[in-house]
């Protein structure tokens, strides 16, 4: 037996002494009937509307299936595999019934196995398209990635579709891994996904969740750890349009000692009925002492109309900690950055662009992939141009007093 078995037993045994369960994160099973269909007073669907699910939560198996575009580096493989076999390789069992229909109803899984100690330099890329919301599809992906390896993933959704997924990502002991998940879809579509993550030994993650498109979207990042010494980084960015619902929950899991997890989520909302719902929570267990935590979100309010839904959530069972704390915010364009603006001559317009971007650049430049980066910053000039570009005078600002 290795050390790093040892470890893992050993915080495996604690866990058998510390059954604490999160009020808002369910208890891990593969059995529809530990997932009942929600009523939506349920705490972890109140803010969920439910029937812009579109039958997704009683849905069955389907033959519907997304097109799937790749680019995979050499020494990286990928491969369709039977959901037994995720399962033995450890698949992190479904924690929500959306999760739980995907790995009963995907009728396969896809497997994206990076070996130990692979150094891979270029992004594994895995597009996703859909061709209609009237396609109920199932998504069921599981990524290995070995001890002392570091690689990058992209996974980009397009198109339409109601899409439910399960993603497990089990992170090897000393790896470093950056997943950023894309959901670009078209107005209509709908998708319920679930990425949990398993931080081996010294290992860190980066996962980014970024949210432009879809009718109904939510998403949530999970994360737990395998051994001490890991860490997580969460961020997430969105941007919702008049009648768009996008919702992210969190949830970090520090079952070990001297592990760290950083969450920081970013959103902007324009136009009627435009809703976002981010919900943040972590559970530090009696036996994860020593370690580091800190969850944020910041949400900005463009027009009347939108509603910002913003929940920072701590459940600690030891005081011995080097650090834990949250912060939430929601407001309206700062104004005194547009009133310094508009003072030097920039268009009201202008000066409100200047403000967006601000706002996000901070966040954009920690994604890590310039390409991805690239395509951000432009993708937020599109939302921007949907509405707060359209408002108001084209003529030269007003003399500020």
């Amino acid at each position: 037996m290795t050390v790093t078995d040892v470890a893992r037993e050993s915080v495996s045994a604690a866990l058998e002494v510390d059954r604490v369960e999160s009020h808002l994160n369910p208890p891990a099973s593969y059995d529809l009937a530990d997932h009942p269909v929600p009523s939506g007073r349920e705490e972890i669907w109140r803010f969920t509307p439910l029937k812009r699910l579109r039958g997704i939560l009683d849905g069955a198996a389907s033959e519907a299936h997304l097109t799937w575009e790749t680019t995979v580096p050499e020494g990286v493989t990928l491969r369709e595999v039977t959901g037994e076999e995720v399962v033995a390789m450890g698949e992190l069992a479904p924690n929500d019934r959306p999760s739980a229909l995907a790995a009963a109803n995907a009728g396969r899984a896809m497997l994206l196995d990076v070996p130990a100690e692979a150094v891979v330099t270029e992004p594994v890329v895995l597009h996703l398209h859909g061709e209609s919301v009237e396609d109920l599809v199932w998504g069921r992906l599981l990524v290995r990635v070995g001890a002392n390896a570091d690689v990058t993933v992209v996974v980009n959704h397009t198109g339409s579709a109601r899409y439910a997924a399960i993603t497990t990502v089990l992170v090897g002991d000393g790896a470093r891994v950056n997943v950023l998940t894309m959901q670009d879809w078209d107005d209509d579509a709908v998708h319920l996904g679930r990425d949990a993550i398993r931080v081996g030994r010294d290992a860190s993650v980066k996962h980014t969740s970024i949210s432009f498109g879809g009718d109904l979207v939510r998403m949530h990042a999970n994360v737990e750890y395998a051994g001490p010494g890991g860490a997580a980084e969460l961020l997430g960015l969105y941007f919702a349009d008049e009648g768009q619902h996008l919702e992210h929950r969190l949830f970090a899991d520090h079952m070990a000692p001297k592990t760290k997890s950083h969450v920081l989520y970013k959103g902007a909302l324009q136009g009627a009925g435009a809703h976002t719902v981010w919900i943040g929570n972590v559970l530090i267990r009696k036996v994860a002492e020593g370690i580091e935590t800190y969850e944020e979100n910041r949400n900005l309010v463009l027009t009347d109309g939108c509603q910002a839904d913003s929940v920072p959530n701590l459940e600690i069972e030891t005081g011995e900690i080097a650090g834990a704390g949250h912060a939430s915010a929601t407001a309206r364009f700062d104004d005194e950055q547009l009133f310094y603006l508009r003072s030097r001559g920039v268009s009201e317009k202008e000066a409100q662009r200047l403000v967006v971007h601000g706002f996000f650049n901070d966040l954009i430049r920690k994604v890590g992939i310039p390409s991805v980066e690239e395509r951000l910053l432009k993708t937020v000039e599109a939302e921007l141009a949907k509405n707060v570009l359209n408002a108001g005078s084209d003529g030269p600002a007003e003399e500020a007093p």
